[in-house]
């Protein structure tokens, strides 16, 4: 029996960035789309600048005007790698990441599973220097 035919609501959480719906309630999104959300905080937070979890982040955006090499690419991917696992290792499983560096922006491919549903998502993820 699905949850939705026992009469109870599919899944929902808050959405990102806070905001109120057109009832003045708080805007809520789909699990995927939470998901998705919470990686592109991760992705686009430096360490640091969140006060009670100073080690949440990548860092991405600091390294958008450093000079490109392969050996930059290969650390930003270990280090995407490394936070998705510690922050969002009990949402999704990592199926595939590429990040690349361009002029003045950072963009992350990323494919992963959402472990609520069995879902597999691909996105692209991009940022850039302010």
């Amino acid at each position: 029996m699905s949850p939705t035919s026992r009469g109870t609501r599919p899944r929902s959480d808050i959405a990102f960035p806070f905001r109120s719906d057109r009832r003045g309630r708080t805007a809520h999104a789909a699990h995927g789309e939470h998901v998705h959300d919470l990686i592109e905080q991760l992705l686009f937070t430096s360490p640091g600048e969140r006060v009670m979890r100073p080690d949440f982040g990548c860092g991405l955006l600091d390294l958008v005007f450093a000079p490109n090499s392969p050996e930059l690419v290969s650390t930003l991917e270990l280090s995407v790698q490394a936070s998705l696992q510690r922050w969002l290792g009990d949402l999704i499983d990592v199926v595939a990441l590429d990040v690349e560096s361009a002029d003045d922006a950072v963009r992350v491919h990323l494919s992963y599973v959402l472990r609520a549903t069995g879902t597999r998502a691909d996105d692209v993820f991009e940022g850039r220097a302010a």
